[in-house]
């Protein structure tokens, strides 16, 4: 490896680990909020509904802010997105003990810290990396940054529930917001990622100079971006659930509370196997492997994982494994997502692309999140919206197959006589 490879090689790394290193502290802490939903509903009395509430609006959000955001770092770079988000996260975590309204709660969890973990989320990370990476590598580049989302809720979850035990969750909630700001750095080490030129191999003048309102209509009579869109409508609906009410869904089986803390960090540690799996496998032999076979796999897994759940005995290890099972296919979705995004239209507009497919999952995530809240208090179980995931499961699962994988453009030129 010559002077060049090497030096070109070392700030690859330092870009996979800023993006990876911001998306472990920004997931981490929003993941872990689901921990705060019982402690919040004692303090205020609001009632789970109103605050499952809150939590819901902070998933829509979480998504609507990612196409904007986006759109933003595309054009300005991502060290400014990032920034603004990762201060904004903070501070609306910090605040969220302070709230005693169902509006203040939308305002600090709903607004100002999913907002933040939007602009700081996997839309722009994945943009930035994206362009920093070959084509053959993006499938590993992003399980790695993926990966990175899960080991910061692994840590994230432990550790909200050990500073409560000692402190109370007021000081816990607190402490995982100013832990946050530890991802600052890492903005400006990516601050011009998403400014950088693209490989000329990776795309064409003609695309990288598309004007946004002509992909973006190419993108919405795409049917396999739809489809694609409508998949990660449902990994949405099931992530948003699990992380808001799994320690819900623990205190419903008479557990200790130290098992749903537990439960969401196995989620993390076991995703990590699975988004790097996933990275891998999009990666191999230059693609050996669909991607949307890959997905409706996951997907398949998911719901069969639930079905069995329902069906065996609530136990701590029925709970940790589970858990372990789901989070081998919890957000290892993304890799495979992002690269058909790219395969479909390069990287020239991946973050805006990817944020609108980001939006979509994120509009499950505040039905999951709400729906969840609202299910327990019309049933007094969880058991109807098990039901749901299952039913989406096997939907998402089919829903992939039609997709086709090849760019419009390349299939054209293929076609097209010599």
């Amino acid at each position: 490896m010559n002077d060049t490879s090497r030096a070109r090689a070392v700030a690859t790394g330092l870009v996979l680990l800023a993006a990876a290193g911001t998306f472990s502290l920004t997931m981490g802490a929003r993941q872990s909020m689901g921990l705060f939903l019982g402690p919040l509903n004692t303090s205020t009395g609001l009632g789970l509904a109103n605050i499952s509430l809150a939590f819901a609006f902070g998933q829509l959000w979480w998504g609507l802010t990612q196409p904007f955001a986006g759109m933003a770092a595309d054009r300005f770079g991502a060290g400014r997105v990032l920034a603004a988000g990762i201060v904004l996260l903070a501070v609306g975590t910090v605040l969220v003990p302070m709230m005693t309204t169902t509006l203040g709660l939308i305002l600090a969890i709903g607004v100002m810290a999913a907002g933040g973990s939007g602009m700081a989320g996997p839309a722009v990370l994945m943009g930035a990396t994206m362009r920093l990476v070959p084509a053959e590598r993006r499938g590993m580049a992003t399980g790695i940054v993926n990966a990175g989302g899960s080991f910061g809720q692994f840590v994230f979850a432990p550790l909200a529930a050990g500073i409560s035990a000692a402190a109370g969750w007021i000081t816990a909630l607190q402490a995982l917001g100013l832990i946050t700001l530890f991802a600052l750095p890492a903005a400006w080490v990516l601050r011009g990622a998403s400014t950088a030129p693209v490989p000329a191999a990776t795309t064409t003048p003609a695309a990288a100079a598309e004007p946004l309102g002509a992909v973006l209509r190419r993108a919405a009579t795409n049917r396999s971006y739809v489809l694609l869109c409508l998949g990660f409508f449902v990994c949405g609906f099931h992530v948003a659930f699990i992380a808001t009410h799994l320690p819900g869904v623990v205190a419903a089986c008479q557990l200790p509370p130290q098992v749903g803390a537990w439960a969401l960090g196995t989620i993390g540690l076991f995703n990590i196997v699975g988004s790097l799996a996933m990275g891998w496998a999009v990666s191999f032999q230059g693609g050996r492997w669909r991607m949307k076979s890959l997905l409706s796999l996951l997907y398949a897994t998911r719901g069969l994982a639930v079905l069995v759940f329902l069906l065996a005995p609530k136990t701590e290890a029925t709970m940790l494994v589970f858990a372990a099972v789901i989070g081998v296919t919890y957000l290892s979705t993304v890799p495979p997502t992002a690269g058909l995004v790219a395969k479909m239209f390069g990287p020239a507009r991946m973050a805006t692309l990817f944020g609108i497919v980001m939006l979509a999952h994120q509009i499950g995530g505040f039905l999951g999140a709400y729906l969840g809240g609202k299910s327990f208090e019309w049933t007094g179980s969880y058991d109807w919206m098990w039901y749901a995931d299952i039913v989406l499961a096997v939907g998402a699962a089919f829903v992939h197959l039609p997709i086709r994988e090849a760019r419009r453009d390349d299939a054209r030129l293929a076609a097209a006589p010599a």
